[in-house]
C-alpha cells in the first residue's frame, strides 16, 4: 500500500490502469479532453501487479482499475469520475492541473 500511496502522490493527476481495460482508456481520454495530462501507471507491467490491485481495493476503489487520484487523494474508479464529470464537479477539482483553461 505504501507503493500505491507514493506513486499516487508524485503527480497531480494519476491513473492506475491496465492496457487490457477499455474503461481505463475511456477515463484517460476524458482527462485528456479536459486538458489534463495524467500520469499513467499500467500496473500489468509492474512485478507487484497483484499487490497493487489489492492495495487499490483496500484504499477504497470499487474496482482495482481504473483508479484515479487527484492531488494525492483517491477520486475513485470510472463510476465516481463520470458522476463527478456529469455533475460539473470534476473540472473544478482538476483545474490546477489543466494545461489550458477549459
Amino acid at each position: 500500500m505504501d507503493k500505491v500511496m507514493r506513486m499516487s502522490s508524485e503527480r497531480g493527476v494519476v491513473i492506475f490502469t491496465k492496457s487490457s481495460c477499455c474503461l481505463c482508456y475511456a477515463v484517460q481520454i476524458l482527462f485528456r479532453d479536459l486538458r489534463v495530462q495524467p500520469t499513467i501507471y499500467d500496473i500489468e507491467t509492474d512485478p507487484d501487479c497483484r499487490e497493487i490491485e489489492k492495495a487499490l481495493l483496500r484504499i477504497g476503489c470499487s474496482t482495482a482499475v481504473p483508479a484515479v487520484f487527484v492531488g494525492g487523494k483517491l477520486v475513485g474508479s470510472t463510476n465516481e469520475v463520470m458522476s463527478l464529470h456529469l455533475s460539473g464537479s470534476l473540472v473544478p477539482l482538476i483545474k490546477p492541473y489543466q494545461s489550458l483553461p477549459y
